[in-house]
């Protein structure tokens, strides 16, 4: 909080010149938001690895990665007030209204990416690739609190800088499809800060999924209540199933088929998933009639 109130009193007593050149060049608006970003989240890490007992030649355990991430993306509604504070772009403008429907819209996305994933799931059971461990089940409720929680939260600060912030600033200086070229490498390209190894498989269908979340995006009139709901469904569903251990693959296929390292992105089915969705997507809204 400290660093960001500097960089913002920065901002303003740099007067009009420098908003005006941020304002008429949106690329540069994104650099510094990431520069803000980052700088005032590194003094959390300092206090966290202090905390945490983090030793940087060690990888990050799942109970330190939490703690980080979420202290990253508490920032960003923070720096994006603050922006909006210097009349450099609004909430409203990255899609996020204060209205009722973005809560029917956020509904619609869920029940989409958690039934999509659901037709992937039950198809490879019925395939033989993978089984359900019933007993498992009963894991659920405990944890269902939590995850979906979490969900939320990810789906929503995700969609709101990459969909929100970035895609909008992007789309003043490039056409529509450009800007979500744009926007969705830095997206999937982001997801390598947190894990490397398993990510590396990840990065097409990480940026195939920024592409449909646009279009969810495109198809809700530019609000993101759909793209939030869908990016929700696709975490909470996947974050169920690893946790309650729900789903044993069987290995009579290969991995690039159902995902290496058991992540659905980084396989054939995962990547058919997010394509059929971006194919309801199209044909819902009508975006190429």
């Amino acid at each position: 909080m400290f660093f960001m109130s500097i960089a913002l009193s920065f901002l303003e007593l740099s007067a009009n010149p420098l908003l005006e050149f941020l304002k008429d060049t949106p690329v540069f608006l994104v650099m510094a938001f990431f520069i803000v970003w980052i700088g005032c989240w590194l003094p959390l890490v300092a206090i966290l690895a202090i905390t945490l007992n983090w030793q940087i030649h060690k990888s990050l355990q799942p109970e330190q990665k939490i703690p980080l991430l979420v202290s990253l993306y508490l920032l960003v509604p923070l720096i994006l007030w603050g922006f909006q504070w210097l009349k450099l772009g609004s909430f409203p403008d990255y899609g996020l209204v204060g209205e009722v429907s973005i809560f029917a819209s956020l509904l619609l996305g869920f029940g989409l990416g958690v039934f999509s994933l659901a037709i992937v799931f039950l198809g490879q059971i019925c395939a033989g690739w993978c089984y359900l461990e019933k007993s498992h089940l009963k894991l659920i409720p405990s944890s269902l609190l939590t995850i979906s929680l979490v969900a939320l939260f990810v789906g929503g600060i995700e969609e709101l800088v990459f969909r929100g912030f970035i895609f909008t600033q992007l789309e003043q200086n490039y056409s529509i499809w450009l800007a979500a070229i744009i926007s969705s490498s830095i997206f999937a390209v982001l997801h390598l800060v947190w894990e490397q190894t398993e990510t590396l498989p990840q990065l097409p269908g990480l940026w195939l999924m920024g592409m449909v979340l646009v279009l969810a995006r495109l198809a809700d009139g530019h609000n993101l209540g759909i793209a939030w709901g869908l990016h929700a469904g696709w975490v909470w569903a996947i974050a169920t199933i690893d946790t309650a251990g729900l789903i044993t693959y069987t290995d009579k296929v290969s991995a690039w088929v159902t995902g290496i390292n058991k992540k659905p992105l980084a396989g054939l089915t995962g990547i058919m998933c997010v394509s059929a969705t971006g194919g309801v997507l199209l044909w819902v809204s009508g975006i190429f009639n």
